[in-house]
């Protein structure tokens, strides 16, 4: 309860533009201000380059992010390539990931301007805050000073990401090995308002859900019926938007396609399976998600903070895309 409290405390005063220390936690929303005090705003201006020409790329990095706060913690350890192809983004829930050249855009910007200083750990969180602003999505303070882990592996990804086919008990287990509650997992996976997937990860859903030709009972038969039209039975490739009719606005429209039973995953409509996470979903519906955007920043600072390496631990890449 502690550490929640402080979070809170440190969203509320960052809001009112007071600086915050964490130095239990070393992260400091003014970590770089000595060392580097163009380094918010240049992230902010290469990503806001990038996703104005091309929106699809906020929830790509959104994502991009969760991926990488979930394996190893959030070390930037999404971002490192293996020769052997055995590293994390190699992983088959991280080929579909894109983006990888804003962040990459941000670090050399920076290391011009302030060489060796800041950590792609730290770029990374950045842009993905910056990103959802562009689409004018909710903003959330970022306590910095995480630094970059050297080691990225393929199956540390398979084991520790969350599932699109996960029920709730195993969701709400993966959430909780991160510190992160019951609350964090329906808010968070609120940022499937944003984004698309492809047929290939429903089609088991809409054409064979137990092998007999059947689809899953926990699916709208409505959009059982649309979703056949947009993937047939051979159909991996299509792509479908997370959240019909308003996917490309950070919006609490998500919750209302999850409610009439139209979430796209298993992950999604498990959320009316848990009395928590059910009273949430229909509590957004009817206050037309009055709370969400706050909720959503609580919770990508707690995010924020899972696994960190700071200090001694880690480097500071020079290209994020490689250990020094």
């Amino acid at each position: 309860m502690a550490s929640k409290n402080l979070l809170a405390l440190v969203v509320l005063l960052s809001v009112l533009g007071v600086s915050v220390a964490i130095p239990k936690l070393n992260l400091n929303l003014d970590y770089y201000r000595s060392k580097c005090p163009d380094a918010e705003r240049i992230v902010r201006r290469v990503t806001e380059q990038y996703v104005s020409r091309k929106p699809s790329l906020a929830a790509a990095l959104l994502r991009m992010y969760f991926h990488d706060c979930f394996v190893r913690g959030c070390d930037g350890s999404v971002l490192l390539k293996s020769p052997n192809k055995d590293a994390e983004r190699d992983a088959i829930p991280n080929l579909s990931l894109r983006g990888y050249e804003v962040v990459d855009a941000a670090k050399t910007a920076l290391e011009k301007k302030c060489p060796n200083l800041v950590s792609c750990a730290d770029v990374l969180a950045l842009v993905a805050r910056d990103a959802v602003v562009v689409i004018k999505g909710p903003w959330w303070p970022v306590p910095l000073g995480r630094r970059d882990g050297r080691i990225s592996k393929l199956n540390d990804a398979l084991q520790h990401l969350p599932s699109p086919f996960a029920d709730i008990k195993t969701l709400k287990k993966n959430f909780a090995v991160k510190g992160l509650n019951t609350k964090d997992l329906v808010v968070l996976s609120g940022g499937h308002t944003i984004g698309i997937s492809n047929c290939a990860l429903v089609n088991a859903r809409i054409y064979n859900f137990t092998g007999k030709g059947d689809f899953d009972p926990a699916m709208n038969p409505s959009y059982v019926r649309e979703l056949k039209k947009k993937c047939k039975p051979t159909d991996f490739r299509s792509t479908l938007d997370m959240d019909p009719g308003s996917a490309k606005k950070f919006d609490t429209h998500y919750f209302n396609v999850v409610a009439q039973k139209k979430g796209l995953f298993t992950s999604d409509s498990t959320l009316l399976d848990d009395v928590e996470t059910k009273l949430y979903v229909q509590t957004q519906v009817a206050t037309g998600g009055i709370s969400f955007n706050k909720d959503f920043s609580d919770s990508m600072v707690k995010l924020g903070f899972v696994q960190i390496l700071t200090g001694k631990n880690g480097e500071i890449r020079k290209k994020c895309a490689f250990v020094n």
